[in-house]
């Protein structure tokens, strides 16, 4: 027997997130053997973890009777030194960065409040600040596929709680440049939160703007470059003065103890850091070289392809039936029917993408 009069009205309203396809789900949709199946479409790190973080999580396992310290103060140090902030700007989050996201819009929302959402992106934005009662503001993107940030600001108003940014953006892979980042935080009272999940991909950072204004939050993760998604550990930067109010309604030890240890020791392998952006950075470069279709600029671990005048259904599909899982973007508020994500894969890996998508176009013709 459900009690639907027991969950709050605005729930029912909110769209369910769509996360990529499993390989548990096409091996048993198109009877592929789970083996002979490659997923790239959830931009995880097809190198595997780091095995430094892999030790950690073995010598930690007989150590899960104890909690972990409740700031994850040991992966704070580390981050700290990492990124080059003080402590005091730093505060580690899970589930991964989604707790972050989640902890930031019950200290900041309230009924009535408005978010501003360029589009499109990573669709968890709406459904954090929506839950906790605010109004989402979608704005449509520019030429290109770019934020556009003169209409971003035109739809910052006095109710304004928080401007989201993308950076690099998911699933374009653009960057916003640090001079519309400074011109959108000197544009509304309210909070802006750039979302750097890819940020170790890309060319330039924001970190330091934490330390220049009051109302910048930057969220990051464990989950890309250092292939620790299925930890959920994520972290923020973030103005001391809010890192204070944030602790207050933080979940208590929200980073488990083998979480904290493996991220430290994941921060402390630069070689695999160096190998885990190395081999993106060719892959980005030879998927967009060799993929027959408009492939959009990226920064980050994936691919945006435009398959027009195919629709990404058909298309990803056809990739799906040859054991290779792609995102199909049409679940991306303003996407449109055409474009497909595709997380740069081994080389090996990308050469068989290269190959379907061929497919996918000569059976057009």
């Amino acid at each position: 027997m459900s009690r639907p009069e027991l969950i709050k009205g605005v729930v029912n309203s909110i769209a369910e997130y769509v996360p990529g396809k499993s390989i548990e789900e096409i091996a048993k949709k198109y009877g592929i053997n789970p083996k002979d199946i490659i997923k790239l479409g959830s931009n995880e790190n097809v190198l595997g973890p780091s095995p430094k973080a892999v030790e950690a999580l073995v010598s930690t396992a007989s150590k899960v009777n104890i909690y972990p310290s409740a700031d994850a103060s040991e992966l704070v140090e580390a981050l700290s030194v990492y990124t080059g902030l003080p402590i005091e700007n730093i505060c580690a989050s899970g589930p991964g960065m989604d707790g972050l996201l989640d902890n930031l819009m019950r200290i900041l929302i309230e009924p009535g409040d408005e978010v501003v959402i360029p589009t499109p992106t990573f669709s968890y934005y709406e459904i954090a600040a929506r839950a906790n009662g605010a109004t989402a503001i979608h704005v449509a993107p520019g030429e290109g596929l770019e934020f556009d940030v003169a209409a971003i600001k035109e739809a910052i108003t006095d109710r304004t709680k928080v401007v989201f940014l993308c950076s690099p953006n998911n699933p374009t892979g653009m960057l916003t440049s640090e001079d519309d980042v400074r011109s959108l935080l000197g544009s509304t009272k309210g909070l802006v939160f750039v979302d750097e999940a890819y940020v170790d991909f890309a060319n330039c950072n924001l970190s330091k703007l934490v330390l220049e204004y009051d109302n910048l939050v930057i969220g990051r993760t464990f989950s890309k470059a250092f292939g620790l998604a299925g930890l959920r550990i994520g972290y923020g930067l973030m103005p001391a003065w809010l890192k204070v109010q944030y602790m207050k309604i933080a979940t208590p030890f929200n980073v488990s103890l083998p979480a904290v240890m493996a991220g430290v020791a994941a921060l402390s392998d630069s070689e695999y850091l160096k190998e885990s952006i190395s081999m993106t950075v060719e892959g980005r470069k030879f998927l967009t070289e060799k993929i027959p279709f408009k492939v959009y600029e990226s920064q980050a671990n994936f691919i945006l392809v435009d398959v027009s005048p195919l629709i990404a259904k058909d298309v990803s599909e056809s990739l799906m039936k040859k054991g290779i899982i792609v995102r199909d973007c049409r679940s991306f508020k303003n996407a449109g029917e055409s474009l497909i994500r595709v997380t740069v894969g081994t080389r090996e890996q990308n050469e068989k993408v290269v190959s379907a998508f061929e497919e996918a176009k000569a059976g057009s013709n």
